[in-house]
């Protein structure tokens, strides 16, 4: 089969997957389905979207693999609306060239690809990026996506990873893909408020992806539709607050972040021997991964190995094993690093006294998140902004336009929290009371309405 012929070949007849957010999704060229029925892209399947928010929302059991699928779909569905809308006249003229489809396509279903188990702290654990391992997954000879993106054109998987990059030099083709309002925001928005039973994600994405349309620059969107997008900004604001920012979902990361660095302390000592093997995760604990290593990971292997250590000879180890897999979470209150890091500081000399070591048993864990912002030059990380296509062809930035956007614009939003174990404030027995009161307390003394008291507050009600 030359490349030419396998570019253009679509599927005798279109394959469908039924999907609870978007009904269907289309499937029409042969490079597609390939790509879905690739090794690593069904490897998606065994990675949930949300991590550890299933342990908050039950619902939320969905994966990298459907999530992936709808950014498709949605891609789909722009190019379809671009080349029946807004095709390009005469070269330079802002339109679409539809001849960019097959890179959206691409680059859409791919752009999660890399993702691992329990991704982002598995990331901060072991010092991964997520966005270089997709670019990895696309352009290595190894993979099997690789080897099919190159029988449309021996160039074609950079031209994939360019647009995850960002460098593709189509700026349209980059911001359906990567921007304030892009293919993959919207699904992931859609689909995690469905699955998780929530309504704050919800935006009408019928009418944005009839309002949007190409300029020269990138993707705007007609004036007329405006309520439409500040309904997407807004509901992405309250999904990272009531949802992605939910303190249940962090303890059980913390939890999480600090057993696999028990795990790894533990690999690492010459004198203590694991029961069982840790053979996949081995390359990880000594930093020297490749990439065939890190595509044998998904959530299930990391859960094996948690089940392993429930009863591993380490008793930190094996507790925290516990904890995580019956859902046991960390209590949080929220404080200010400002004011109260000094009572922080004496909440962890109290937890130690009870038994508990502070670098296993507590955690400072800040969630914040800029809802929406516009166009900074002095940044050396800029957002592309939102433009608002006026009657006459002029546009307008979103925040100049909408009051209610405007609000939030440039604000960044979420919370600093302090861990604990919750016996320290709840104690599991009679005989822990007893034994530990004094130290339960004078910890309880410094927390009032699910926060740390101020400082000053405290010492005036002391004297």
């Amino acid at each position: 089969m030359n490349s030419i012929a396998y570019q253009d070949q679509l599927l005798p007849i279109e394959q469908v997957f039924r999907d609870p957010v978007h009904d269907y999704i289309h499937v029409q060229h042969q490079v597609i389905l390939d790509l879905i029925n690739s090794r690593e892209f069904q490897r998606l399947r065994r990675i949930k979207q949300l991590g550890t928010s299933s342990f908050t929302f039950h619902g939320a059991e969905h994966s990298r693999f459907t999530h992936s699928l709808g950014v498709y779909e949605i891609a789909r569905r722009i190019c379809d609306k671009f080349a029946r809308s807004f095709s390009t006249k005469i070269e330079g003229d802002g339109g679409w060239d539809d001849r960019e489809r097959l890179v959206v396509l691409c680059a859409a279903l791919l752009h999660d690809i890399g993702h691992g188990p329990y991704s982002h702290t598995f990331e901060r654990i072991f010092e991964t990026d997520h966005e270089a391992i997709t670019v990895e997954i696309i352009t290595s000879p190894e993979t099997e996506v690789n080897q099919i993106l190159k029988k449309i054109h021996f160039d074609f998987p950079e031209k994939v990873a360019s647009v995850i990059q960002k460098t593709y030099p189509n700026p349209q083709v980059v911001q359906l893909i990567s921007s304030q309002i892009d293919a993959d925001r919207m699904d992931y928005l859609l689909r995690d408020a469905y699955f998780t039973g929530v309504n704050y994600g919800t935006f009408d994405l019928t009418r944005i992806l009839r309002v949007m349309r190409p300029y020269k620059d990138g993707i705007s969107f007609q004036v007329s539709g405006m309520h439409a997008v500040e309904d997407y900004v807004v509901s992405r604001y309250q999904m990272y607050m009531q949802v992605y920012f939910h303190p249940v979902s962090r303890s059980m990361e913390v939890i999480l972040d600090h057993l696999l660095k028990r795990a790894k302390k533990l690999y690492e000592d010459p004198d203590f021997e694991m029961l069982g093997s840790v053979s996949l995760l081995a390359p990880f604990f000594r930093n020297d991964f490749t990439l065939k290593d890190y595509l044998k990971l998904d959530d299930g292997v990391l859960n094996t190995y948690f089940t392993q250590w429930r009863e591993e000879n380490d008793a930190i180890l094996s507790d925290l094993a516990t904890r995580f897999l019956d859902r046991h979470p960390f209590k949080s209150v929220a404080f200010n690093s400002e004011t109260d890091l000094p009572v922080i500081r004496h909440l962890e000399t109290l937890i130690l006294e009870s038994g508990y070591d502070p670098v296993y048993y507590t955690a400072i864990n800040n969630s914040y998140d800029l809802p929406y912002d516009f166009y900074r030059p002095e940044q050396i990380n800029h957002r592309t902004q939102i433009e608002l296509v006026e009657a006459d062809g002029s546009l307008i930035e979103l925040s100049k336009a909408s009051p209610i956007v405007a609000a939030l614009t440039g604000k960044v939003r979420g919370d600093e929290r302090f861990y604990f174990p919750k016996e320290i404030i709840k104690p599991a027995s009679i005989s822990e009371v007893n034994l530990f009161e004094p130290l339960f307390n004078e910890f309880t003394k410094y927390i009032a309405n699910g926060a740390i008291k101020n400082p000053i507050t405290f010492q005036e009600e002391s004297d």
